[in-house]
């Protein structure tokens, strides 16, 4: 029996409300429900510990069976804080949002590679809190280029950042993510030709394109290289961006400080080979781009998703 049309906008409802109760709640608070959150989770049966141990034995062989539940536990906490976090970087003021900011690691590669005019691809990986960082990017942005004053890159169809993103099937929650992640002059690009299109565009005008580049694509639009040692399906999208391009590439995340501290922006040079002609090598080296930034932080990486669930012809499914 097909379930009632209301259903989804309940569960979109109940989401919204518990955004709206965690924007509400202290940061210190949001991260001890965390740890509760994490502590269910290494107890009961469920699907995120599962995946999250098989990848941490992939990626991290050497590793005693201790050191491996323990390593576990600390990313279930992390993408826990996360989702949690949601409430503040969706629902804040971006101005009161941009103040979960307490450092800033590499903002001078971001202005030298702007500077340039060639354009910027910045790779965010699934790692501490992505969304503040994507948001705040756009910060770091107009500050980087002081000919463009902020009332223009909010109101411009030419933003100075243009991310490319999934949207979800739900119109409601579509419509809410829209909202929450362009109100800081942020362009969204939907993850399909017309958003690539998009990207293309910003590169050309010397701006930011944002790509979250650890996702599965379609075999269509990846190749395997390996991440962390172990073959995964990896996007060709960056490769092919930078082809006949001079821009530059960075990788970027938002570090989640101790003690509910804040978080730290930090921003690192991509691996030079990334620009290889040669596909498989440029691919190569964008997954060891985003190996160096997980090394930065490891337990706050998304572990938690299948990453290598599309394996090479005749590979055996690892989940």
């Amino acid at each position: 029996m097909p379930r009632p049309a209301a259903i989804p906008d309940l569960r979109y409802y109940l989401f919204r409300l518990l955004l709206q109760v965690c924007a509400w709640l202290p940061l210190a608070v949001l991260h001890r429900i965390g740890g509760l959150w994490a502590a269910l989770l290494m107890v009961l049966p469920n699907r995120s510990r599962r995946t999250t141990a098989v990848n941490l034995a992939l990626c991290f062989s050497d590793l005693s069976e201790a050191e491996c539940r323990a390593l576990c536990r600390r990313s279930l906490y992390h993408t826990a804080c996360a989702a949690l976090e949601m409430g503040r970087v969706w629902l804040w003021p971006a101005e009161r949002a941009f103040g979960l900011v307490t450092e800033v690691e590499g903002g001078a590669l971001l202005q030298r590679a702007l500077a340039d005019g060639d354009g910027v691809i910045v790779l965010t990986p699934h790692l501490g809190n992505w969304e503040l960082f994507g948001l705040y990017l756009s910060r770091l942005s107009q500050s980087s280029r002081p000919s463009r004053s902020r009332s223009q890159c909010l109101s411009s169809k030419d933003a100075a950042v243009t991310y490319l993103y999934q949207p979800p099937r739900n119109e409601a929650l579509h419509r809410l993510l829209v909202q929450s992640r362009s109100r800081s002059g942020i362009a969204l690009a939907p993850a399909d030709r017309r958003g690539v299109a998009m990207l293309m565009k910003a590169l050309g005008r010397g701006d930011i394109a944002g790509v979250l580049p650890d996702q599965v694509p379609t075999r269509s639009g990846g190749l395997h290289a390996d991440f962390f040692a172990h073959p995964a399906l990896s996007m060709t999208l960056v490769s092919r961006l930078l082809q006949g391009r001079r821009a530059k590439v960075l990788c970027g995340f938002a570090e989640r400080l101790p003690k509910a501290a804040g978080f730290r922006i930090r921003l690192f040079e991509a691996d030079p080979q990334i620009h290889s002609p040669d596909l498989q090598k440029s691919v190569t080296a964008l997954n060891r781009s985003i190996e160096h930034c997980v090394h930065q932080a490891l337990p706050q990486y998304q572990w938690e998703y299948k990453r290598f669930r599309k394996p090479p012809p005749g590979g055996a499914n690892v989940y």
